[in-house]
Formats: structure tokens, sequence, C-alpha cells
């Protein structure tokens, strides 16, 4: 890191860093301070910091400055979350192959019902009573196990969100 050219560095990324920030904020001035945040201290740590992947390092940054932002002013954290999965639902198909693989491979590791529920509530946007009527199963059990799932997910999923968020933006 130490050779870096910060010009060069902040044009390369500078843009779809703030497009991700953009889009989890919804706030142009908090985007713009997250990113300058970023750059800024990637810059002053550039000789001590060890990077295998500069844009893994940018967005997982960014991703943490967001997250500090909300808790900062109080916000539930889990609106970003809400925000990214609606985006990669909205985006799948330009999702590239391999990563829709992945994200295949995710949901196989899931139980039947489990992914049913996951599908009928996320792809077909059905309601959790609606889910309990059609499934002929309790609203709490809809409940359970859709947590259940986002959860197993949400651990194994790591590896690749960054792959998706670098593919999409």
């Amino acid at each position: 890191m130490k050779d870096l050219d910060f010009e060069h560095l902040y044009n390369h990324h500078w843009e779809k860093l703030y497009a991700f920030c953009y889009k989890m904020t919804r706030d142009a001035h908090i985007s713009q301070n997250i990113v300058q945040d970023v750059f800024m201290d990637l810059w002053e740590r550039r000789k001590k910091v060890q990077v295998l992947s500069l844009e893994n390092y940018l967005f997982r940054a960014a991703k943490n400055q967001i997250l500090k932002e909300y808790r900062k002013n109080k916000f539930d954290t889990t609106v970003i979350e809400e925000e990214f999965e609606n985006y990669i639902i909205e985006n799948i198909d330009t999702l590239d192959a391999e990563i829709l693989e992945k994200l295949h491979r995710l949901l196989d590791s899931l139980s039947e019902k489990k992914k049913e529920i996951l599908l009928l509530n996320k792809i077909e946007e059905l309601s959790i009573d609606e889910i309990a009527l059609r499934l002929n199963i309790s609203k709490q059990t809809v409940k359970n196990q859709l947590s259940s799932a986002l959860k197993q997910l949400k651990n194994h999923a790591a590896e690749i969100t960054l792959l998706i968020v670098l593919t999409i933006l």
C-alpha cells in the first residue's frame, strides 16, 4: 500500500463507493462524507494496513461507516440489511453466473420448508399471514422459519456479499 497514488485510487473507486453508500443511506451528504472518510482513513493508514483486495477493503470500510452512522443517529440498522436484500432481489438478473450459482448453493443449504417460506416471502412477496394460509401452518412457524433461514443465509453469505455488491454497482 505504500506506493499507492491517491488520485488514481480515488478516481478509480469513488463513484462505485458513493453509489453503494447512497443506495444504503439515501442521503447524498452522508454518502459523500462516508466516501471521504473511507479514503482518508485508508490514505492515513496506507503504510500500516495490509490489503489483499482493495475493492473489498473499501466496500467493507464503507459498510462499517454506514453502520456507524446509523448507530450514531440511533437508526435501526436492519434498514440497511433490508435495503441490501431488496437491491439484490431487484437486480438478480444482472448478477453473473458464478454469483448466481453461489446464491443457489446457499439456498440449497436450507431445509425445504425454510427455502419455500423464504422464496414465498422474498420473491413472491407474500406476507407472513399469506404464507401461513397457503402452507396451512401457524404464523409463528412462518416467522420462526423465515428468521432462521435469513440467519443461516447471513452466516454463510459473507463470502459472496462483496462480490455481489461489486458486480451490481
